[in-house]
């Protein structure tokens, strides 16, 4: 009940790194019924193409002991020497054969996955040899699909083999009486043809299973919403921790800003709204934003400009333009250069008429 709770809880698609976390470990989407398939169709083909070289291979071989039987040493290194000799023109007959299979069993599994190479498979688990376990597997809802599964091919295929060899009944009963050469290409033909209905009826078969496998394996590997949490704490950090390290990052970007307001020419405000600070010299290409803020930052701005007799001048387009396409160091674009400089010209002839008035004050 427990694992089928966890289960249900199950909602969330699994994550890329889920995917590839089992990929690692050998769980891998596979049918059981795709890799018979391709090896039936191997059986097939070497029955089709290489069985009448293959058995050639045999009868030159066999009939030559029926020959010259004997003439045949059958003891000491003679006798050693016969088996080398049989066994190597045994293994030649049937080495095609047996690798046109391999191959093809090989396919039946690269065709639904690529090469995984891992040892999680086989890794000793106690739960694979606990009869409690096992006793679960034998009666899981899995074991019942692939019995129902397994009865129902034993059923239709034994159907398939009595529709194929039904209307060949007659021919079948007078095979024994005939040559033969003959009796075994007809048994051939018989063959070949009981595999191509078989195979007609693994093809569906094969396929709705593999969609069935792939599908089920995509369910196995969802995950929980709090399995979610955790991975992305995993892979990317507390959401919690780096919301914090963000607030930190800009409480000290402010204290840098605002420590670099009094080095300004002028303060360009909204004047509530925005607040962008700026710096020109003599020998400077352009003026450079050292500090901007919107709402409570541009009233801290503006409080720490005051207090340091920095001019501040309220000019709401032309606040909320360099506040939009400017960033602090950065240098003002040439859009705003005549705007800004109607600016910073008002702030020094300000300064000038200051500085006039406090020699005429003192003379």
């Amino acid at each position: 009940m427990a694992e089928e709770s966890d289960d249900s809880e199950k909602t969330e698609d699994p994550s890329q790194k889920r995917l590839d976390d089992a990929l690692k470990k050998g769980d891998v989407a596979k049918s059981q019924e795709v890799s018979a398939w391709f090896v039936l169709l191997g059986i097939g083909l070497s029955i089709a193409i290489m069985a009448k070289p293959a058995a050639a291979g045999l009868r030159d071989t066999l009939r030559a002991y029926f020959e010259f039987a004997h003439t045949i040493p059958v003891e000491g290194t003679g006798l050693k020497e016969l088996w080398y000799q049989t066994g190597t023109s045994i293994a030649k007959s049937l080495a095609l054969p047996l690798l046109m299979l391999l191959v093809m069993a090989v396919a039946g599994n690269l065709v639904q996955h690529r090469l995984v190479w891992s040892a999680e498979k086989i890794k000793p688990k106690f739960n694979k040899i606990s009869p409690i376990s096992g006793f679960k597997r034998l009666f899981s809802s899995e074991s019942l699909v692939n019995f129902s599964k397994g009865l129902a091919k034993i059923v239709i295929v034994s159907g398939l083999m009595v529709a194929v060899l039904w209307p060949e009944r007659d021919r079948i009963d007078t095979m024994i009486f005939r040559e033969t050469s003959f009796m075994l290409a007809e048994t051939r033909e018989l063959i070949i043809k009981l595999i191509i209905a078989i195979i007609a009826f693994m093809t569906v078969v094969a396929a709705a299973d593999f969609l069935y496998q792939r599908h089920r394996w995509f369910e196995k590997q969802k995950m929980t919403k709090q399995e979610v949490k955790e991975e992305y704490k995993q892979t990317e950090g507390d959401p919690h921790i780096k919301g914090r390290l963000r607030q930190l990052r800009m409480e000290r970007s402010r204290k840098r800003m605002m420590a670099a307001v009094p080095d300004s020419t002028v303060v360009v405000t909204n004047p509530t709204h925005y607040a962008v600070a700026l710096k020109y010299e003599d020998g400077m290409s352009a003026p450079v934003c050292l500090a901007k803020g919107t709402d409570t930052v541009a009233l801290k701005i503006r409080e720490v400009a005051k207090s340091h007799d920095i001019p501040v001048v309220e000019n709401p387009p032309l606040a909320r333009a360099l506040y939009a396409t400017i960033d602090i160091d950065q240098e003002i674009p040439e859009e705003h250069y005549k705007a800004v400089a109607e600016v910073i010209g008002f702030v020094l002839n300000l300064k000038r008429r200051r500085r006039g008035r406090g020699r005429t004050g003192k003379s």
